[in-house]
């Protein structure tokens, strides 16, 4: 089926092509896949149609994608892919235009690599016939990989981690895997693979290295986050610290705040000029309003603008830049905000932290379709990131001001589920319901909302809301007001 998916298989050839009789080929799809072998062959097809509208080519037209996938009729098509992904293959195509054009203007500048962790890179393991190729997406990746702030070499012996790479295949069978290894331990913390890799596009290798370095990203942090406690307090340095209050302020909860906020104190007592630390604090801060964590609004506020101020001249790499840009939001400053998140593009353009913030910068402009597309990005690049949650919260709060509220309240259930922890989802979640029309689920919203801040009122409401425009607020006040919440 791969290897032919405009074929029109029957199950007589199927079943003749593995040996065995069609009752038993059906039985054993039903058995180990849980559809029929159509089913599966359409499931294959429209995996294969995403995957190529994700890639997003030059010139690639979506009749043509769906053609070559095996969809001679262009209108169905469309229609199931619209209720498969929630979106046209057109808006698909069109969001990575936006996302590749945006790569292409952004000048080359290559943060400092302070404090970052080594990475080197083998040379890929292939074919004679692949190496070149090979050899373009190993140098495109060392480049993306630095442009996000990762130190790479070809030593293996200098770096604490090494990136393992395999290109097998021809055409539209051919397969890309990528292991990431920690040297000391021999450990293997991530893989990623990617398909039909050999396109013959000259820009396929760029676009490769930028999303295996967003999606690698994560895992990587993670890895230097638990490195980092793994050391006895007393050898503790900044940036250790540092790293360990990272998936605390992160969590966007109120016991992680008040934990992330511990240590990055201990993390500027050490050194006071460390860029990550001066950042997430500054971020931390201002979190403690926009969320409720703190009944001081205003003290809170101050401290969080005089540590972005003081961030602001060390923040060089984009994962600093992106966090100033959150603090910048929260504080109601739009312009900082696009300033810094335009920096932080500029650095790594396929920086999911940056393009998120870009979204929530739009939708508080009132463009919800802009927001959308750039949330979508955010969750492309890196789908099982710590925020990826939020750009579920965005794309619903997106829909809301659109208009759109049950899709409002649907993506936002979704950031709930996988973040259960975020109550202050609720905030935006439970006018949603109000204004879809579905009072009981409204109700059990507020009663959620209520049970995590007792104290909360419409005007502590209005007091931690973020930039959203005059009309989202008014409606979001008046459907919380309406549901009982007291003024």
């Amino acid at each position: 089926m791969q290897a032919e998916l405009g074929r029109d298989w029957r199950v007589s050839d199927l079943a003749a092509a593995v040996g065995v009789s069609n009752r038993t080929l059906q039985r054993q799809f039903q058995t180990f896949l849980g559809e029929t072998p159509g089913g599966a062959l359409r499931r294959l097809r429209f995996e294969r149609a995403r995957r190529n509208l994700l890639q997003g080519e030059p010139h690639m037209k979506v009749m043509d994608v769906a053609e070559r996938c095996g969809f001679p009729h262009f209108g169905r098509f469309s229609v199931e892919y619209r209720r498969r992904y929630g979106e046209a293959p057109s808006q698909t195509l069109r969001r990575q235009t936006r996302l590749w054009d945006a790569l292409a203007s952004t000048p080359m500048l290559v943060p400092p690599t302070r404090d970052r962790p080594m990475l080197a890179i083998p040379p890929i393991e292939t074919d004679p016939e692949n190496a070149d190729i090979a050899r373009d997406v190993a140098e495109e990746l060392a480049t993306a990989l630095t442009r996000a702030g990762v130190a790479v070499t070809s030593e293996a012996r200098l770096a604490r981690y090494r990136l393992a790479g395999a290109l097998r295949g021809t055409a539209a069978q051919s397969r890309l895997t990528f292991r990431l290894i920690e040297a000391e331990s021999g450990r293997h913390l991530w893989a990623h693979r990617s398909d039909d890799v050999l396109s013959g596009d000259l820009t396929t290798e760029q676009r490769l290295a930028t999303r295996i370095t967003a999606a690698l990203q994560p895992c990587l942090r993670l890895a230097e986050i638990e490195r980092a406690e793994r050391k006895p307090d007393t050898e503790q340095s900044s940036q250790d610290l540092t790293l360990r209050a990272m998936p605390h302020v992160l969590s966007l909860d109120a016991d992680g705040n008040a934990r992330a906020l511990e240590l990055l104190h201990r993390a500027r007592d050490r050194d006071p000029s460390h860029p990550m630390a001066t950042a997430l604090a500054a971020w931390a801060h201002a979190q403690r309003v926009i969320y409720h964590f703190s009944a001081s609004a205003p003290e809170e506020r101050a401290r969080s603008a005089e540590l972005a101020s003081k961030a602001m001249p060390l923040a060089r790499d984009a994962s600093a830049l992106a966090i100033l840009g959150n603090t910048f939001t929260s504080l109601r400053d739009i312009g900082r905000a696009e300033q810094v998140v335009r920096r932080a593009l500029a650095v790594d353009g396929g920086s999911a932290w940056a393009w998120s913030r870009s979204g929530w910068i739009d939708l508080y402009k009132g463009d919800s379709d802009s927001a959308i597309e750039r949330f979508m990005i955010a969750l492309e690049l890196a789908p099982h990131d710590s925020l990826a949650f939020n750009n579920l919260v965005g794309i619903g709060c997106a829909h809301f001001n659109a208009g759109r509220y049950v899709e409002a309240a649907r993506w936002q259930e979704r950031a709930l589920i996988e973040h259960p922890t975020a109550a202050w989802v609720h905030r935006t979640l439970c006018p949603a319901y109000v204004l879809a029309g579905a009072q009981p689920e409204a109700h059990r919203s507020l009663t959620a909302l209520r049970e995590h801040y007792p104290e909360l009122t419409v005007s502590l409401v209005q007091e931690g809301l973020p930039p959203l425009t005059e009309a989202y607020s008014e409606l979001l006040v008046g459907a919380l007001q309406a549901v009982g919440l007291p003024s």
